[in-house]
């Protein structure tokens, strides 16, 4: 990492690094810190385990040269990484990943690694500590009327599945007539019954306690906060396609803003009939926000999003955070004065009804050929009597039906797994369509 900064000329910026609450973040933080203090350059370290989207923000409040989170997100407890964010606080396009990995292997060749003591390098001024919540805080207080949403007097219950996210949302919007329940809100590496993933079969415990307390709303933020999940008034989760669509609509109808969207390839179609109610542009790229970043930069978009639950918005850091998302969806209920079940209603009276769900099927590694040949060689003609339209290759395999239905087999960057995606105009074609992917695909 430090190779590559010199290289880049990013060297004198210095970096940030963060951590989250996963078993022994903090020591690998500490570790990476004393390596880039031993290589001549200066270390922001932060001083607690800190959301994803805060340390994103703060490379562009530091004006550094980057930073490393010591973060594995939303995968299982036994997990840690090291993420990579550049300049633009965003992550790291592939060849910018290339370029440090091509250091890695020289690194290990040659075995040399400087490193510097933390004592030393803080006595040095080469360690500095660094606490970005301030002025994190201070840029949300711009992009949103905190007061109005402290005052509006709804109950919330967060999820912050014991992730770096514990504690913002209450920090942010306590000390007015909101009634706010946070759970899962202290560290535990272990993540007890569940993994970090804002997703339905991780929420239980966040349904029963809105259903419970007869909440307006749960929210949820992944295991460093940069992703969230929505449950409605019923306990019902809303899908990460449908809350994209919300949030594209708030952006457009209730604050009035114009620009383009940028969605990735499993992200919903009804983004396309949003762009032509109100005459936006909509860009397509590839899973990740490694590719959505820097189109929205190019575009100057108004919000980009991915099937993940990551969403980023303009003005603010070109990066995915489940935190500022969790506010916007909070105050677009309170600007429309609807419940999440009604909004869903109203949305659906705009672009009609769609249904989404993702079935993610693992298998051993050396099947992964086979799959790939059998979805090579047997791509179908027509779904359930309707005809493929199109059928698009460029990450994973997409049939595009004629009425716009559409699935998506792909496999995993990040585990073995193959992900089956498929989003229609009702729960029970999904279920179809995601069982004749596996079909296709030959995996259970």
């Amino acid at each position: 990492m430090a190779d590559y900064l010199k290289q880049a000329g990013l060297a004198g910026r210095g970096l940030v690094i963060g951590y989250d609450t996963r078993f022994a973040s903090e020591d690998f933080a500490a570790a990476v810190a004393e390596v880039i203090a031993g290589n001549g350059i200066k270390a922001y370290l932060c001083t607690k385990a800190t959301p994803t989207p805060i340390i994103s923000f703060g490379v562009l409040a530091q004006q550094a040269g980057g930073a490393v989170i010591i973060t594995a997100s939303h995968n299982p407890a036994i997990w840690n990484g090291f993420k990579y964010k550049d300049e633009h606080g965003s992550s790291a396009p592939d060849e910018v990943t290339a370029q440090i990995e091509k250091f890695i292997a020289r690194t290990l060749q040659n075995g040399k690694v400087s490193r510097l003591p933390l004592p030393e390098a803080s006595a040095q001024g080469l360690v500095a500590d660094i606490n970005l919540t301030p002025v994190y805080l201070n840029q949300v207080a711009k992009l949103i009327d905190l007061e109005k949403l402290r005052r509006a007097g709804l109950k919330v219950v967060v999820d912050s599945m014991y992730g770096a996210g514990a504690g913002y949302l209450k920090m942010i919007l306590e000390g007015g007539a909101i009634e706010l329940t946070e759970i899962n809100g202290e560290r535990n590496p272990l993540f007890p019954g569940i993994q970090p993933e804002p997703i339905a079969v991780n929420l239980a415990k966040l349904s029963s306690t809105v259903k419970k307390q007869k909440a307006d709303v749960g929210l949820a933020t992944d295991g460093d906060a940069d992703r969230m999940g929505i449950v409605d008034e019923k306990g019902t989760f809303l899908t990460q396609l449908q809350v994209f669509a919300l949030l594209a609509l708030y952006v457009l109808e209730v604050r009035g803003q114009r620009g383009p969207i940028v969605k990735t390839i499993t992200s919903t179609s009804m983004l396309y009939r949003l762009g032509e109610i109100f005459d936006v542009p909509v860009h397509e790229t590839g899973v990740g926000f490694k590719y959505v970043a820097p189109l929205m930069r190019a575009e100057d978009a108004l919000i980009g999003g991915e099937e993940s639950g990551g969403y980023g918005f303009r003005g603010h850091v070109s990066e995915r955070d489940g935190v500022l998302a969790c506010l916007f969806f909070l105050d677009l209920m309170v600007k429309t004065g609807k419940t999440p079940s009604e909004l869903l209603d109203y949305l659906y009276g705009k672009v009609g009804p769609h249904y989404y769900q993702r079935a993610d099927v693992k298998f051993p590694a050396g099947e992964r050929r086979n799959i790939m040949v059998r979805l090579q060689e047997n791509p179908p003609q027509s779904i359930e009597g309707v005809k493929v339209a199109r059928v698009d290759r460029a990450d994973g395999f997409r049939f595009i039906l004629a009425d716009n239905t559409w699935l998506l087999i792909r496999f995993s960057g990040t585990e073995p797994v193959l992900r089956i995606y498929a989003e229609s105009d009702s729960p029970a074609r999904v279920a179809r369509l995601l069982a004749f992917g596996q079909e296709l695909a030959g995996v259970k």
